[in-house]
């Protein structure tokens, strides 16, 4: 059984210190995120991102649902062709599971995420809310069909690519072999962000489930950050960042799944380069993401882009919500006031705008019913929204335009 287990070493990548230094960079850019806007604001898009973050997790899978079609989903307005509304549900599904995963991990501080618990309770809980279709899978090479029992283990061998995946016999025992080593407190530092990226390939290869072992292995790496406290995180979307690459996280997926080649090859049975290249690729994605938002959440350069938007509504040049009229000018200085406090009574709002009581409580109105502005009460404070009608222009390029 030893001799079986030696398959998947190296469990981390050997001789490679420059992954530290990489490592720490992100956990160092990612904390400093915390520090771009009123912490208000920054929950409100954690929220937001949930949406964006389910989209690229979809998008990896080869299921392409826009955020505007997961918002209508959130909604319960659902598409009436079967095959869409099956994939807003997935993608429902994926934002229900992961913040289901956040609870947990904030009330159960000993759950080792590692552990093959925990990997069966995330699969258990994403397919048995699925659809009846995304539960049946079919064999690309004998046309069998197999039912996905949720929170299962596989019970047959299977081939992905060029890989064979451990035998389904030998799946409890890699599993505690992975969740011995790579369990986040067994780690110190910067390595533990090193261990995730390694972790979150090595479970791609073990490919425990019949279906969903990519899915899977994404929560995990979500659950990595969360517990190793990768401060800013959910800021970011690594899902965002391996989806625009895809290609190459395939590639890299599967220069580390290759065998040892030679005596300079590290010294176990798959490749030690391959392991270094895949962690490489990982963290640079990462930080290519934290970067990225850190630019768009630079105070002044969000107030210019909210402005920007409000004059294009104003002039009619794009148009808002189905039914909306235009938006007023003043629009952008009663948004900066609340992007600015992070949150704010109605009365300061209207103060904000310059305009007359009635015309200023009208236009809170307009704002509050585009959701450019929410609150949890009819008449408590008001604090910045990101409705999907808008947030793509204050956040350019962070998920593709729709055309309809």
């Amino acid at each position: 059984m030893r001799s079986q287990i030696q398959r998947m070493t190296p469990l981390m990548p050997e001789e490679a210190d420059d992954l530290q230094d990489l490592a720490l960079e992100v956990i160092q850019k990612s904390a400093a995120l915390g520090n771009r806007q009123h912490p208000v604001t920054l929950n409100t898009l954690r929220e937001f991102l949930r949406i964006i973050n389910s989209y690229y997790s979809n998008l990896i899978e080869g299921h392409n649902t826009h955020p505007y079609d997961i918002v209508r989903a959130i909604q319960k307005e659902y598409d009436a062709e079967p095959a869409k509304r099956n994939l807003q549900m997935e993608s429902v599904v994926h934002i229900t599971v992961q913040r289901d995963m956040e609870k947990q991990l904030r009330e159960k501080s000993d759950v080792n995420i590692a552990s093959r618990e925990f990997l069966c309770y995330l699969h258990r809980e994403f397919y048995r809310q699925l659809p009846e279709e995304f539960q049946v899978v079919k064999n690309p090479e004998t046309g069998r069909e197999s039912l996905v029992r949720p929170g299962e283990l596989r019970e047959e061998s299977v081939k992905v690519g060029y890989h064979k995946p451990p035998g389904h016999g030998l799946l409890k025992t890699f599993l505690d072999r992975f969740g011995g080593f790579y369990a986040p407190d067994r780690h110190h530092g910067a390595l533990k962000l090193v261990a995730a990226a390694a972790a979150h390939h090595r479970l791609m290869w073990v490919h425990p489930f019949l279906d969903g072992n990519g899915r899977v292995a994404l929560l995990f790496t979500e659950a990595c950050f969360h517990r190793i406290l990768v401060h800013g995180f959910g800021l970011w979307s690594i899902s965002r960042g391996l989806a625009r690459r895809n290609v190459d996280y395939k590639s890299a997926l599967a220069r580390a799944d290759a065998p040892r080649r030679n005596d300079l090859d590290g010294r176990g049975n798959l490749s030690n380069e391959g392991m270094i290249c895949f962690c490489r690729f990982f963290l640079e994605v990462c930080l290519d993401q934290v970067e990225y938002m850190g630019d768009l959440l630079r105070l002044e350069e969000l107030v210019e882009r909210i402005r920007r938007y409000v004059e294009l509504r104003s002039s009619g040049m794009i148009p808002g919500p189905a039914g909306e009229k235009r938006l007023r000018v003043e629009s952008a200085r009663m948004l900066q006031e609340i992007l600015v406090k992070g949150e704010a009574a109605r009365g300061s709002v209207i103060a904000a705008s310059g305009l007359r009581e009635r015309t200023g409580r009208s236009l809170l109105g307009q704002l509050i019913v585009e959701g450019l502005l929410v609150s949890d009460t009819p008449k408590g404070n008001v604090r910045l929204g990101f409705p999907i009608h808008a947030a793509g222009w204050f956040f350019p390029d962070l998920y593709p335009t729709l055309s309809r």
